[in-house]
């Protein structure tokens, strides 16, 4: 607002005091991690279709198999992007050809996987998990430090327990993505003995491996974690991040390496491990559940639903940095975030026939005493009531008596 006016006439001035209009972060972006012959190495590349990736790291004879037909899988099940790390080597102190470091086994994923470079074996595992030497020289999953739109990760075929808690991790200490983990190939004993990533409510763990045709070998079995980040993307499309992604047909898979019955979903289901059936005539993710033992956190889409609103009102709610603390800022920043979960609700992503039963949002002089003021913060405390996925669903059916009816 001017200071003075020095001569009469009319004055127009614009004044901001309308709500900031929050924008949802995207949640398809999808980070891969694996080997390849060509490409750059240790340097996070948007990927956005499947022409581009062979042209950047090769095909399917070039690149490694878990590798090229995760990102194969990922846009043919509905993905649009991706990033690519490629692990090929591991820094100053241990580079590696691609040649060098190929795929493992892919067995039981208990062994760690060794290469040789030119200074003698080197764990694989530790191509994957990193170093973070500031800018410019990250490597492994550290690379994705950089890259702040990616919502998933992934690193097809890579089953060592050290490699899945090194990506639950990064998940967990960010608070704005989730890991997608890979069981093992193979199994010995049974499906009770199938090992499982340590408790986390930023993963999701799924059995079995899926069979795919490779132009080079025919049909093989590929780990299923790019194909399902398709499932997620497709679905995050078509009907929001709220909807599980779970009863979703896989497509590109031929076959699954175990199938998976009944009574055996029975001991994984509580354990949080998803299985991959044969359903309906398809192949299709039948679970929808995290490795949280926390009942809280037990769904898939609940977390990935928070981690979008979180990052949603972080990073649009900015502007409130450096301004008056004061009763106006509040009323401002309350109707901000209630419009943003107004409309989530309306997209069916909230509880409740009403705003008010879906959520709440405080922020006044209880959140924000005098203390808390004179501290320079400001609190805003949100309430959410997520919808939860329809994951047993029973019809309690009955005998009548013979007349009965309904009459007008």
């Amino acid at each position: 607002m001017a200071t003075s006016y020095l001569s009469p006439g009319v004055y127009v001035e614009e004044v901001d005091r309308g709500s900031k209009p929050i924008e949802a972060v995207g949640t398809n972006t999808v980070g891969f991690l694996g080997e390849s012959s060509k490409g750059p190495v240790n340097e996070a590349v948007l990927i956005t279709n499947w022409s581009q990736f062979v042209k950047t790291f090769g095909d399917f004879a070039q690149c490694s198999p878990y590798l090229a037909h995760a990102v194969y899988g990922f846009f043919n099940n509905g993905g649009s992007r991706c990033f690519i790390v490629n692990v090929g080597g591991g820094g100053d102190e241990q580079e590696l050809t691609a040649a060098a470091a190929g795929p493992g086994d892919g067995k039981d994923g208990k062994e760690p996987k060794k290469a040789t470079g030119p200074k003698g074996p080197v764990d694989k595992d530790s191509l994957y998990i990193g170093r973070d030497g500031g800018p410019g020289r990250r490597s492994g999953i550290k690379c994705f430090e950089e890259v702040d739109e990616i919502a998933i990760l992934a690193a097809p075929g890579q089953t060592s327990p050290a490699v899945q808690d090194a990506l639950l991790t990064h998940c967990e200490t960010r608070k704005d993505r989730f890991a997608i983990l890979d069981s093992p190939e193979t199994i010995t004993g049974g499906i009770d003995r199938l090992p499982k990533p340590r408790d986390s409510k930023y993963g999701a763990y799924y059995f079995p491996w899926i069979q795919c045709y490779d132009p080079e070998k025919g049909n093989v079995y590929v780990p299923p974690s790019g194909h399902i980040a398709g499932v997620y993307s497709r679905t995050d499309s078509e009907r929001g991040v709220h909807k599980a992604p779970a009863n979703e047909m896989i497509r590109g898979a031929l076959g699954l390496k175990y199938a998976v019955s009944k009574g055996e979903q029975d001991l994984l289901n509580p354990k949080g491990i998803n299985a991959i059936r044969h359903m309906n005539g398809a192949v299709r993710i039948w679970g929808a559940r995290t490795l949280s033992s926390d009942p809280s956190w037990r769904y898939i889409n609940v977390r990935r639903l928070f981690i979008m609103v979180e990052s949603s009102i972080e990073r649009a709610t900015q502007w409130v940095v450096f301004e008056p603390n004061d009763h106006r800022l509040w009323k401002r920043v309350t109707r901000t975030i209630s419009s943003f979960l107004t409309l989530l609700w309306r997209n069916g992503a909230l509880m409740g026939t009403s705003p008010e039963q879906a959520f709440y949002v405080k922020c006044d002089a209880e959140t924000n005493p005098t203390e808390v003021v004179d501290a320079g913060q400001l609190v805003v405390e949100v309430g959410l009531a997520p919808v939860k996925p329809a994951e047993f669903v029973i019809f309690r059916i009955g005998q009548m008596a013979s007349g009965g009816g309904v009459e007008e």
